[in-house]
């Protein structure tokens, strides 16, 4: 049995269509291996298995209280284990195999009302589970790429139970209504899709009508957000090869399932690389161009970051690197040394759109444990506010001289002040790379403080930041400025990066 507790409800059990499907005595496949950094840089910062790698870089300078803009006491690193671990318990039943893995689906159960279940429900009795699982991944993919921080002031009113939803509850409810009336549909005799037309017809207006952004109830980053699914409609029509002639983000089930690293044996299995492909570079054009590039290659999610290594200064150099070369050694390091990727919205992508494909079509996907936590500000606020990270002071008192021209440039009311950075700011990058480790330290310590209670079953990561990290940060936050809810640094976001 789930319980619900702290304004959040575990919908997800053993009766929902979207239980994780995990099949037994799953054979092993190799997985593919992330380009050599030396032969391509591009390709290996752009791969999943770099996010881990280069993170340790950051993670290991943490653990020796050697940040540039924080300083780290690991002695209070037990208390966030204590903590998400009382979550845990509090929440779940032991031996705890009823908490689903990370996802969006959780969020369309807010208030205890399986809506996917119910959407499945309502469907023609002639469309078939393939369709059903395009249509959830058509949904899902906008749902996702909708839900960076809302902003304090937005909230939603369902159209159909006249209840309030805010954050990204509030965001998975209204892209589910929207979904509903065929807004991101241009096939008139299927409202229940996305596709390019759909998307590409998209205006400001009608997002904020859908999402009911009016005057003292703006959704942050309206803009941003709106022309991130008018630029996804146009890649849903370049990118054949993954989304089809029909330009339907659910086309992706075509592509993996005929790509040849698939295997059906007694089960589907698909390298997770294969799906990750898909996202990455199917959903390249989507992406502001002004992000990070080597080569003139956007690479996405990904950042220079002062705390990893420096190289030489030059003007030739293929990025850029803003910081000086402070390790005074400028032989041996490459530009992308500097730089670290994240690729944050495309892991939270890629754990949202296995959900339908491994329920509704019993597809397993290799090699998850590629995926990292995710570096957003409720994981990695729970770290600042059990105080573990501390800001230091300059790095405090600029984010605050920030917060204060943010609140004069956007008419915000400083009711509880806490300093603000862009999405690039060093401080921001160094404090995603230091989460991202934390994250893979507090699953193994979350595993040893539940042991008993496990009974031989162990925590996935994915778990943990479903029933424990990303809950946990969200409630400190509520617990430390109950007027705002909001996280300990703030995110000067245009919608597109949390």
């Amino acid at each position: 049995m789930n319980r619900t507790s702290g304004g959040t409800t575990s919908t997800t059990g053993p009766a929902t269509p979207l239980t994780p499907f995990s099949p037994a005595n799953m054979p092993k496949i190799d997985i593919p291996r992330a380009p050599d950094p030396q032969l391509d840089p591009v390709g290996y910062l752009r791969s999943l298995g770099a996010v881990r790698d280069r993170a340790k870089i950051v993670t290991d300078k943490a653990l020796q209280n050697n940040l540039r803009h924080f300083d780290v006491d690991m002695s209070k690193f037990s208390d966030v284990v204590t903590f998400v671990a009382n979550i845990i318990k509090r929440d779940y039943d032991a031996p705890f195999t009823s908490i689903p893995p990370h996802g969006r689906h959780q969020h369309f159960g807010v208030g205890g009302r399986d809506r996917i279940a119910h959407l499945l429900s309502t469907f023609a009795e002639d469309v078939d589970n393939t369709e059903k699982c395009k249509r959830m991944i058509d949904l899902f993919l906008v749902s996702v790429l909708l839900d960076a921080g809302a902003g304090t002031k937005w909230s939603y009113k369902s159209l159909e139970n006249g209840r309030v939803y805010r954050r990204s509850e509030g965001i998975a409810v209204a892209s589910l209504e929207m979904f509903k009336t065929g807004l991101f549909s241009g096939d008139k005799s299927n409202k229940f899709q996305v596709d390019k037309d759909g998307l590409q017809s998209l205006t400001v207006e009608k997002l904020a009508q859908g999402l009911q952004s009016t005057p003292g109830n703006e959704m942050a980053g309206l803009e941003g957000r709106a022309q991130l699914l008018i630029r996804l409609g146009k890649a849903l029509q370049d990118k054949k090869e993954f989304f089809g002639e029909d330009g339907r983000p659910g086309s992706l089930l075509n592509h993996i399932l005929s790509h040849p690293a698939t295997q059906a044996s007694s089960v589907i299995i698909v390298p997770l690389p294969v799906l990750w492909n898909v996202l990455l570079n199917g959903l390249a054009p989507i992406w502001p161009a002004s992000r990070t590039a080597i080569n003139g290659v956007s690479l996405g999610d990904a950042w220079p970051c002062s705390s990893m290594p420096q190289p030489a200064q030059s003007p030739s150099s293929p990025t850029f690197s803003p910081f000086p070369n402070t390790t005074g050694q400028s032989n041996g390091v490459a530009p992308w040394e500097s730089i670290l990727p994240f690729h944050k919205l495309t892991q939270w992508l890629t754990y949202s759109l296995m959900q339908p494909m491994q329920t509704i079509m019993k597809i397993h996907f290799a090699g998850q444990e590629l995926l990292t936590g995710l570096p957003e500000y409720r994981n990695g606020g729970l770290f600042i506010d059990l105080g573990v990270l501390t800001l230091k002071e300059e790095d405090q008192k600029r984010g605050l001289a920030h917060y204060d021209e943010f609140c004069g440039r956007t008419g915000t009311k400083a009711v509880e002040v806490a300093p603000m950075f862009e999405p690039g700011d060093d401080v921001v990058v160094e404090w995603r790379g230091v989460t991202v480790g934390f994250l893979d330290r507090l699953c193994a310590e979350v595993n040893g403080a539940l042991r008993n209670e496990l009974a031989g079953n162990e925590l996935s990561l994915a778990q943990v930041l479903e029933a424990g990290s990303w809950k946990g940060g969200r409630e400190i936050a509520e617990m430390s400025r109950p007027n705002t809810k909001e996280p300990p640094i703030l995110i000067d976001s245009d919608g597109t990066v949390f």
